[in-house]
């Protein structure tokens, strides 16, 4: 199971959250489900874990590696969800409770973050650079979406390059021969996001995820959409944000993938 790691000595419980709630500003969103600890656990840390979801995968692993709390970008309680603890969601809790491990998830707060978040990670990786200052930056509701520019390449091209960077296929729809020098970009599910990336004036738009409308706007428009997948989209923020606050505060960090092809 691929993982980074670093080791360390150790904080409060109180001292984790206050750094995390510093680092991410999670009152500025109105988000899906409550960002911060969702499930509280022994009261120091000394071993952190991250990952993108808190599945019954990445917990047992954590488990296994003796973490004292979990931070993800999807955790365990979403608006509008079933309120029975049944299930998956009994065994996910089951889990953590009898190992006595926090659960911290930060969701929106932790795809905008300017440096560590979940799209500022994946245009780095992509060689995306931020729009210049006094340029418009941000794009969608929210102002969550990433402006920024990489000449000199082909929609399919840079379709390619993000194929090779991510290690997996990639969809690209719309004119695979348009010159990307202004680029959008919002991972995880913000197919939702393409109308207001093109009014923004871009000549790609990537993405984790795309539904049936944006393939017509694609073509109607000639703005090419690459959906890299929400899972690759979004492995980069939670172990960014998660190291960063480690090495603060003197806690070990270890970051596990639990691939997923979604």
């Amino acid at each position: 199971m691929p993982f980074e790691s670093s080791s360390a000595g150790g904080a409060s419980r109180e001292a984790l959250q206050a750094a995390f709630d510093s680092l991410l500003q999670p009152a500025l969103f109105k988000d899906y489900g409550p960002n911060g600890l969702q499930v509280e656990g022994r009261a120091h840390v000394r071993k952190l874990v991250s990952g993108v979801t808190a599945s019954q995968a990445l917990i047992d692993a954590a488990i296994d590696v003796g973490a004292d709390a979990i931070f993800v970008h999807h955790g365990l309680f979403w608006r509008g969800q079933d309120g029975r603890v049944t299930g998956w969601m009994k065994r996910r809790l089951a889990r953590l409770l009898a190992h006595d491990i926090n659960l911290f998830a930060y969701h929106l707060p932790l795809d905008a973050h300017p440096e560590l978040g979940n799209n500022a990670q994946l245009a780095q990786r992509l060689g995306v650079g931020v729009a210049a200052p006094g340029e418009q930056q941000r794009f969608g509701d929210q102002s969550l979406g990433l402006l920024g520019t990489r000449p000199a390449a082909t929609a399919a091209e840079l379709a390619a390059d993000m194929q090779r960077i991510l290690g997996r296929s990639v969809l690209l729809v719309g004119d695979p021969q348009r010159t990307v020098t202004r680029v959008g970009l919002c991972t995880g599910g913000a197919q939702g996001y393409f109308e207001a990336a093109i009014a923004a004036g871009v000549d790609v738009y990537i993405t984790g995820e795309i539904s049936e409308p944006q393939v017509h706007y694609a073509r109607e428009t000639g703005v090419a959409y690459i959906a890299c997948g929400h899972h690759a989209s979004e492995r980069y923020g939670a172990p960014a944000v998660a190291a960063h606050v480690a090495q603060r505060l003197d806690i070990e960090h270890e970051f596990i993938d639990i691939p997923n092809p979604a």
